[in-house]
């Protein structure tokens, strides 16, 4: 199997069977690293909170890929999209255009990709909301919250107050209240 020279499409690889979870990266198959616990305890839980906060015409997912383009079609670890009008039940990748919200857990292994790369393409993409949650020392989730500045197209912190760490309340892309502190209590 060799690449393309352009590289890889998500057409050309979506039904590949590897044996491993990948992303791809501007065209290149990139392997996605293993995470913690921690990572999937408050991905799962930011991803329960915004599903039961949710309006009727936004759809909640996990690792759902977005297609940017065709050779980058990201996974985040939360995706908030208007489902109106998309064939909910066939759907593979949700189109950029309808993403109002994408949350990315910081892990070890995801670190350069969380805080820098995968903002500037959602910003450029013209998603209008990004949370990228850190761990704090004390091992609770910190949520930065950013909303798309549209006179300069990069990500700006939210007005309302942009670092969460004991509740986040925030109205977008809709009212949700999630108590961080609370993510781990059994």
């Amino acid at each position: 199997m060799h690449p393309p020279a352009q590289g890889w499409t998500y057409e050309q690889v979506k039904d590949l069977d590897l044996p491993f979870d990948w992303e791809l990266v501007d065209g290149a198959i990139v392997v996605r690293g293993m995470t913690c616990q921690w990572h999937d305890t408050v991905r799962d839980e930011l991803y329960f909170a915004l599903r039961g906060a949710r309006s009727a015409r936004f759809a909640v997912n996990a690792e759902r890929c977005v297609l940017v383009d065709a050779y980058n079609p990201p996974k985040p670890d939360v995706v908030v999209f208007d489902r109106t009008g998309l064939d909910f039940f066939s759907l593979e990748c949700v189109p950029v255009a309808a993403v109002a919200l994408v949350v990315e857990v910081v892990s070890q292994g995801s670190r350069r990709e969380d805080r820098f790369r995968k903002p500037a393409m959602y910003a450029e993409a013209g998603v209008p909301y990004l949370w990228r949650v850190e761990r704090a020392e004390d091992d609770a989730p910190v949520v930065h919250e950013f909303h798309l500045d549209a006179r300069t197209g990069v990500y700006a912190p939210a007005p309302a107050g942009p670092v969460h760490t004991d509740v986040l309340r925030t109205d977008l892309p809709y009212p949700v209240e999630i108590d961080l502190r609370r993510v781990f209590d059994a």
